[in-house]
């Protein structure tokens, strides 16, 4: 069964991304919200994003409060931020597999990749 998993890595502080607010969208078509979420103490979502049947080959969007969860910890940044919402748009083209789309942020950078 498919599924879409992700999680947030602060690589400014070494540590897992908690209590980022995360939204997702599909964007074939137009741009829908599917759900928001947030980072659990490991830098985790509870649930899978999207699993099973709800898993369709497309184009989707990943975005990331990053901003907010910088400022929630009291660093010293510039305004406006560097990095603040993280917009990850990637496809699905085989929604019989497992996309993991893992973040790795600070406030002044950020990547991604497919993981597994």
């Amino acid at each position: 069964m498919g599924r879409l998993t992700t999680h947030v890595l602060d690589t400014a502080n070494g540590r897992p991304g908690n209590g980022i607010a995360v939204t997702l969208y599909r964007v074939d078509g137009g741009r829908r919200e599917l759900l928001r979420t947030v980072t659990n103490h490991d830098g985790r979502c509870d649930q899978p994003l999207l699993q099973g049947e709800a898993l369709v080959a497309g184009s989707y969007e990943l975005v990331f409060a990053a901003g907010d969860y910088f400022r929630s910890l009291g660093a010293a940044l510039p305004e406006p931020l560097f990095v603040d919402e993280v917009v990850l748009r990637f496809g699905i083209a085989d929604a019989s597999q497992h996309y993991h789309v893992p973040l790795l942020v600070s406030p002044w950078s950020y990547s991604t990749y497919r993981g597994s």
